[in-house]
C-alpha cells in the first residue's frame, strides 16, 4: 500500500468508521485476542474479499468526524514480527498477511491485509479455542462466533458443491411436474428455436439442466430440480415452506395498520420457479398503479406502470435465484401504498457496495443458470443496474438494499413515489431559505417517505462518494431538518417535526410561554406511535424512569448483576407491554450490555412468542423495538 492508498483509507476510516472489510485496534504495545478473532472472521467470510486490520488509532470520545485520532504504535518492528508469528503459529493453517507500516506526523500505522482463504480451507480457527470457540465470520464491522450452521456452510463450501445441485434421495422421476417441463420449452423456444436442447426427451433434458442426475439407472431429482420444476405436492413433501412465495397487500404504510386486520389480501405460490414466476409478476404488475400516455400519430392510449415492468420482473428473479433454500422461510412481497417490499432469506454474498458492478456471485448456480437461458433474468451482473436505470429513468427513486448477515436475510424496497411532482416542489418551497441543492432536496423527499436515512442509502440515490454524502448530510442535521441517531457505523438519520411539518421559522405563539406543553398530556401518549413513544437513544435514565410505574420501578432497582435469567425476562415483558422499547433503552433501564440483552433475553423471547418487532419484516430497521404480544 503506498502513501496515497494510505491516506485514502484513513480519510474513509476518519469519516465513515470501521466497516465490513477494515478493523482498527489501538495495540499500542500488543496485539490482543480480539485481533485474532478479526483475522479469522477475514479468513473466512465468503465473498468477502479479506479485509484491514488497522493498529495505531484510537476512537474519539466525541460522535463526530473525525472519528479517529492517530496515536501510532510504540515499536511497529516488535508488532510487525508478532503479527507475523501469531498469523502463523496460531490458527489451524498458517496465514500469510501482507503487512505495511506507514510513518504518520503523529506516529507509525500498521495496516495488515488479511486475505480470505480458498473455500478448500476454511474454516480457519485459532487452535488453542479449538472449531467451536475459535472460528469466526466477519458481519458488517463485527466479528461473530460461527454457529454450527455457519461452519456446516463452510464445510459444504470446500466441496465445491453448491445446495441446490445436491440430489434428494427421496425424490424420483415422478416428483417432476410435466406442465413445468412443456413451459420450459416454450419459453426456450422463444429465445431460440434452434436449441438443441428442445429435440431432447424430458428426462435428457432434466439431466441436463442439472435438475436431475441418474444413479445406477434411477433418475434422482436435485434441489434445483423440484425447485425449478416439481409438482406441488413433491414441494410440500420436500421444501414446506422453503419453496413459497408469499404476497400480501397492505393497506397504509406500515404493517399491521389496523390490528383487526392484518392485511387486504394474501396470496401463496407454492408451484414450481418456472410456473410461479410468471403469475407471482403478473399479480404484482395487475396491482401496481397505471399512468397513460397518448402516442403521437395514434388515437389509442397506452397505459404505463407507475413502476417499469423490467423492475418488477428483476425483483422478482433477483429473490428466487439469490435465496436461501436451506432455510425454512417464504420470500414475502409486501405491497404498501407507497413501497413494495421483498423480503428474501438468504443474504447476499455479495457486498452491498459492489450490488450493481459486472459479474455476480450466486447461491444457486443451476436455477440462476435456468433463469438467464430463458432470458427470465438480465445476464449476470446487470439486474441491479438495468432497475437501477429503469427507477431513474421513469423519475422514481432507485432501490433500497439491506442485506443482514445475522438474519440471513435480503431486503430490497421499491417507493412508488415520483421526484419532484407539483406537491414535491410546493413542499420543498418551506426550506427555500437553506439553498439546498437537488442531491439534498432529493434526499428530503425519500427520508420524508422512508422514515430514515443512511449514509449508504444517499450515495445509492445520489451517486457520490463516501464523504461528500457524510458531509451533506451533517448539513441537513445543523439546519435542524435531520436528526442523528445511532453512533458509529450504526449512524443513520430520521426526519424531524421542522421537516415533517414544513415549519422552519419558530411559533412565536408558543414560543415564549415556557413549560406550556409540558404540563399538557400528549394526544398520542397512550398509542404505539414510532414518533412519540420512542425516545431518543440519547434521553437519560431518568427521563426513561419516569414514564415507568412505581412498582415495576422497584423489581427493577432491586436487580442484581446476577439475577435469574427469567426474572429479567419477566421485567422486560412488563415494560415493554407499556409501550414499544429499543434495545438501547432496554439497556440504560436495566444496566446491561445492549448486545447481551439481545442474544440472552430478547431473541428468545421474539422465538418464543412473548415478545415482537414493531418492523417485524425488517428486524435490523434502524427505529426497531420491541413490544410484548397479546399472548
Amino acid at each position: 500500500m503506498d502513501q496515497l492508498e494510505f491516506e485514502e483509507l484513513l480519510n474513509l476510516i476518519q469519516n465513515g468508521d470501521e466497516s465490513e472489510r477494515v478493523e482498527v485496534k489501538r495495540s499500542i504495545e500488543k496485539i490482543g485476542d480480539s485481533a485474532l478473532e478479526t483475522i479469522s472472521a477475514f479468513s473466512n467470510e465468503a465473498g468477502l474479499g479479506g479485509g484491514y486490520l488497522v493498529l495505531g488509532l484510537t476512537k474519539n470520545d466525541s460522535n463526530k468526524a473525525p472519528r479517529y485520532k492517530v496515536t501510532g504504535v510504540s515499536n511497529p518492528d516488535k508488532l510487525q514480527s508478532e503479527l507475523v508469528t501469531l498469523c502463523r503459529q496460531n490458527f489451524n493453517k498458517p496465514l500469510r498477511p501482507a503487512i505495511d507500516v506507514l510513518l504518520h506526523p503523529e506516529g507509525p500505522i500498521i495496516v495488515a491485509y488479511i486475505s480470505e482463504v480458498e473455500t478448500y480451507e476454511k474454516p480457519i480457527f485459532i487452535k488453542s479455542r479449538g472449531i467451536e470457540q475459535g472460528a469466526f465470520r466477519r458481519i458488517g464491522p463485527t466479528d461473530q462466533l460461527c454457529t454450527r450452521e455457519d461452519l456446516d456452510m463452510l464445510y459444504q463450501l470446500r466441496s465445491q458443491k453448491k445446495f441446490d445441485k445436491t440430489p434428494l434421495e427421496d425424490a424420483s422421476w415422478k416428483d417432476f411436474d410435466p406442465q413445468a417441463i412443456a413451459a420450459y420449452r416454450i419459453y426456450r423456444k422463444e429465445v431460440n428455436p434452434k436449441a438443441k436442447e428442445l429435440l431432447w426427451s424430458d428426462q435428457e433434458l432434466m439431466i441436463a439442466l442439472g435438475a436431475a442426475i441418474e444413479v445406477k439407472g434411477e433418475i434422482k431429482a436435485t434441489v434445483a430440480g423440484i425447485i425449478l420444476f416439481g409438482t406441488e405436492m413433491a414441494l410440500r413433501r420436500l421444501f414446506p415452506i422453503a419453496s413459497n412465495i408469499d404476497y400480501i397487500i397492505v393497506e397504509g404504510r406500515e404493517w399491521v395498520p389496523h390490528p383487526e386486520r392484518r392485511y387486504s389480501q394474501s396470496y401463496e405460490f407454492s408451484e414450481a420457479l418456472i410456473l410461479a414466476i410468471p403469475r407471482v409478476i403478473t399479480h404484482i404488475m395487475r396491482d401496481i398503479p397505471q399512468a397513460f400516455s397518448m402516442q403521437p400519430n395514434n388515437i389509442f392510449r397506452k397505459d404505463i406502470p407507475l413502476i417499469p415492468d423490467v423492475v418488477i420482473r428483476e425483483s422478482v428473479c433477483n429473490a428466487v435465484m439469490h435465496r436461501d433454500y436451506r432455510a425454512g422461510q417464504a420470500i414475502q412481497i409486501v405491497r404498501y401504498a407507497n413501497r413494495i417490499e421483498f423480503l428474501n432469506p438468504g443474504y447476499s454474498l455479495k457486498p452491498e457496495d459492489q450490488l450493481g458492478l459486472p459479474g455476480s456471485i450466486t447461491r444457486n448456480d443451476q436455477i440462476a443458470k435456468v433463469l438467464h437461458d430463458l432470458h427470465i433474468a438480465e445476464t449476470k451482473g446487470t439486474g441491479i443496474r438495468t432497475m437501477r436505470e429503469a427507477m431513474r429513468e421513469a423519475n422514481l427513486s432507485v432501490p433500497f438494499f439491506e442485506s443482514d448477515r445475522t438474519a440471513n436475510k435480503f431486503t430490497l424496497t421499491l417507493l412508488t413515489h415520483h421526484f419532484f411532482d407539483e406537491k414535491d416542489i410546493e413542499w420543498l418551497k418551506n426550506f427555500k431559505e437553506f439553498d439546498l441543492t437537488d442531491e439534498e432536496a432529493r434526499t428530503l423527499i425519500v427520508v420524508r417517505e422512508m422514515g430514515a436515512i443512511t449514509n449508504a442509502d444517499y450515495r445509492n440515490i445520489n451517486c457520490v462518494e463516501t464523504l461528500a454524502a457524510s458531509a451533506s448530510l451533517r448539513r441537513l442535521r445543523d439546519f435542524g431538518l435531520l436528526e442523528q441517531m445511532g453512533r458509529s457505523n450504526a449512524t443513520y438519520y430520521v426526519p424531524t417535526s421542522k421537516l415533517l411539518t414544513g415549519q422552519t421559522k419558530p411559533n412565536l405563539q408558543t414560543s415564549n410561554l415556557p413549560g406550556l406543553n409540558s404540563n399538557l398530556p400528549s394526544f398520542n401518549s397512550n398509542l404505539p406511535s414510532l414518533s412519540s413513544n420512542l425516545p431518543s437513544s440519547t434521553g437519560q435514565v431518568s427521563s426513561l424512569f419516569a414514564s415507568i410505574p412505581e412498582d415495576l420501578r422497584l423489581k427493577i432497582e432491586k436487580l442484581r448483576k446476577k439475577s435469574d435469567v427469567e426474572e429479567v425476562k419477566s421485567l422486560i415483558k412488563d415494560l415493554c407491554s407499556l409501550r414499544p422499547f429499543r434495545i438501547q433503552e432496554l439497556s440504560e433501564i436495566l444496566k446491561r450490555n445492549p448486545k447481551y440483552i439481545k442474544e440472552v433475553y430478547l431473541k428468545n423471547m421474539i422465538e418464543s412468542g412473548l415478545l415482537e418487532y414493531i418492523f417485524p419484516y425488517q428486524s435490523s430497521h434502524p427505529q426497531q423495538a420491541y413490544r410484548t404480544t397479546k399472548k
